[in-house]
């Protein structure tokens, strides 16, 4: 692993954004993603995913999303083409830009990837509204039966107005699809139970779930039909608002009347709290000023990468 400085990678992740063609603005957008999900040691969601980019082949950098509609509550986008990480966060900034006084429901279609959903919740808590957010991805999850992948890991996270914002942050699946990338790139085995082929018998073969020959299992162990039920309850969500092309975001916009999490944080009596790990690694890659990357990533990010 190469220990790298926080402003140095910042810099290089712009200049590989600018390479791909986007403009400085969304460059520095797209760094800030990537950065802020690596100092959170959420490295499925961090600097690999500029790489992951470069390999595409068919990005839009022009491509911005558009209002197809609006109403009282509910507003509607497509995405145009844009990759999800700027049209759900441009989308989210012109909403914010006038945020709603009761409730707002906006759905983005052709939105993909967006990356870490706490990175959108955090935008909406800082801009003093309560934020649901959702969103679809490449089908991954199995039924905990067996079959093909069929649905994403589709997370759900809200964002709470707070000194710090409450981010609670969780996908559907027994394992990110994340985590199977970083256990076959070191060489690993998947948990027991993290996947399931056709068939419905188990894999820890991470190299399964790649190829698409398995799927993740839904969360939940032998009660896992709950998982997959809050799966489908976010893709039959999304693709209702959104349409059916592509993969969707839906986002939920509200003033909250109250906060609390101080009274539940008092019946917690400090047992662990869903996104203070998250919050506690960026504000100690924040003292430090670095990140840990593997030394081939960070290879390829400098300019004779």
């Amino acid at each position: 692993m190469s220990r790298v400085d926080i402003d140095q990678l910042r810099v290089v992740l712009e200049r590989r954004a600018a390479g791909l063609g986007f403009d400085r603005e969304r460059a520095v957008l797209l760094a800030d993603h990537f950065l802020d999900a690596e100092m959170r040691g959420a490295r499925g969601h961090g600097a690999e995913r500029m790489r992951w980019l470069h390999g595409l082949g068919h990005l839009r950098p022009q491509a911005a999303p558009q209002l197809l509609e609006r109403s009282d509550g509910l507003a509607r986008y497509d995405g145009q083409g844009a990759i999800g990480y700027l049209a759900l966060a441009e989308v989210l900034a012109d909403e914010l830009a006038d945020p709603p006084q009761g409730a707002r429901l906006i759905a983005v279609g052709d939105c993909f990837p967006t990356g870490r959903l706490g990175y959108y919740a955090e935008m909406g808590a800082d801009a003093g509204r309560l934020t649901l957010v959702t969103a679809t991805s490449t089908p991954r999850i199995v039924h905990p039966e067996g079959g093909p992948p069929l649905l994403g890991t589709n997370p759900l996270c809200l964002g709470l107005p707070g000194r710090p914002a409450t981010v609670i942050d969780v996908s559907m699946g027994a394992v990110t699809y994340g985590a199977v990338l970083k256990t076959a790139a070191t060489g690993g085995e998947l948990e027991p139970g993290a996947a399931l082929r056709p068939d419905g018998t188990f894999t820890r073969d991470p190299a399964d779930v790649i190829a698409g020959s398995a799927g993740i299992a839904p969360f939940g162990a032998d009660q896992s039909y709950k998982g997959f039920a809050l799966a489908l309850l976010v893709e039959t969500l999304c693709a209702a608002l959104a349409g059916l092309e592509g993969h969707a975001a839906a986002v939920l916009l509200a003033r909250p009347a109250a906060d609390p999490m101080p009274g539940l944080l008092s019946g917690l009596e400090g047992r662990h709290v869903p996104g203070e790990g998250s919050l506690e690694r960026l504000r100690a890659s924040r003292a430090a000023g670095t990140v840990d990357l593997p030394d081939d990533l960070w290879a390829w990010l400098q300019p004779n990468g």
